[in-house]
């Protein structure tokens, strides 16, 4: 009797847990199944940085000026915004406000942060639609980029997204703070100038494909592997079927015509280039990339943006989709691991760069 309760208790643990793991993943594929219709649920964002900096700079000076000095600073600048105030309300009561308004010019600032995938291309899409309903005559756009390539249909529709803004005649601008090689420079190539820090990485106008084969490893273990396909080169090269040099010499070729369409793309956005002698995969810091052309000016992002402050509205814009439970899972999980490297890397030898 003892023997049946326990093999009983045991087969009502077995069951209870087996049902816990099927609630889990009808829930996950539940979810997954909602995410591509909710992939452009969100916002935009839009901060005026004329005020950003302003707020920054009057922080500063009310630490080191004297109080006194501040109290009368902030008397006279209260006495000023009145008077603009009043001015404006004036102005826009003439036949000249509209006229006016619209020699303010205007600088919008977007921001694309790119992994292999290009996946903030979906945001990208989103804050230049929102940027060409809103975008006046003189206006421009500046768009920082940081990315060390990816899949070449993902980094394609990014730099198609770019291109919108120069098919509509608004000047664009790249900022290259960090890195813009392989994918990320054929978004940058797209711009009307292309401006760069001088050790940010630029280039690497090739293309690469890499996978194991594991062909070897079943045959040692008696283990077949069948692969049918309709079409003779359907499938070129596999990781687990026995690779042949016709389809070696097959999958180089459609590497090189890809590398052929990259260079003539980049051709055509900067024809100053000798393509030759730059589309060699090879990569250039800012200084050597500026002597090669592949830039125009050395200089941040951030520079960019403080000559504008001064006579120009300068807006941040950006889209914020929604998050979904697993990507808040994943964000925190990656919160942990780069903290736990950053720890590993603070308490190693040797020299860092």
């Amino acid at each position: 009797m003892d023997y049946l309760f326990d093999y009983g208790l045991f087969l009502a643990q077995v069951v209870t847990f087996v049902a816990a793991i099927l609630i889990v993943v009808a829930g996950i594929i539940s979810i997954g199944s909602r995410q591509r219709s909710e992939q452009h649920e969100g916002h935009i964002e839009v901060r005026k940085l004329n005020d950003r900096y302003e707020a920054l700079a009057d922080a500063i000076r009310a630490a080191a000026d004297d109080p006194a000095a501040v109290k009368e600073r902030k008397k006279a600048e209260k006495k000023a915004h009145k008077a603009e105030a009043k001015a404006a309300k004036k102005q826009r009561k003439s036949a000249r406000a509209e006229e006016a308004q619209d020699d303010s010019k205007r600088l919008y600032v977007l921001n694309f942060d790119g992994d292999i995938r290009a996946s903030a291309t979906d945001n990208l899409r989103e804050e230049i639609s929102v940027v060409l309903s809103q975008v006046r005559k003189g206006d421009e756009v500046m768009v920082r980029v940081e990315s060390p390539g990816g899949v070449v249909h993902g980094y394609g529709l990014a730099a198609s997204q770019l291109q919108r803004l120069r098919s509509a005649d608004v000047p664009l601008t790249v900022a290259v703070d960090k890195v813009a090689a392989s994918g990320g420079y054929m978004m940058a190539c797209v711009a009307n100038r292309i401006v760069a820090a001088p050790f940010a990485i630029l280039g690497s106008i090739g293309v690469l494909a890499q996978l194991p084969n594991f062909h070897r490893l079943l045959k040692k273990n008696d283990i077949d592997f069948e692969l049918l396909t309709a079409g003779e080169y359907k499938r070129t090269l596999t990781m687990f079927g026995e690779n042949t040099d016709k389809g070696r010499e097959k999958f180089l070729e459609e590497l090189e015509e890809t590398h052929d369409l990259f260079k003539q793309f980049v051709s055509s956005n900067r024809p100053q280039l000798d393509i030759a002698k730059v589309a060699t995969g090879e990569v250039w810091y800012g200084q050597q990339a500026l002597a090669e052309g592949l830039v125009d000016e050395l200089a941040t992002s951030d520079d960019y943006i403080q000559q504008r402050l001064q006579d120009w509205d300068v807006f941040e814009v950006r889209f914020v989709h929604k998050k979904n439970w697993q990507e808040k899972l994943g964000l925190a999980a990656e919160g942990a691991i780069e903290r736990a490297i950053l720890k590993l890397l603070q308490r190693s030898q040797g020299p860092h760069f």
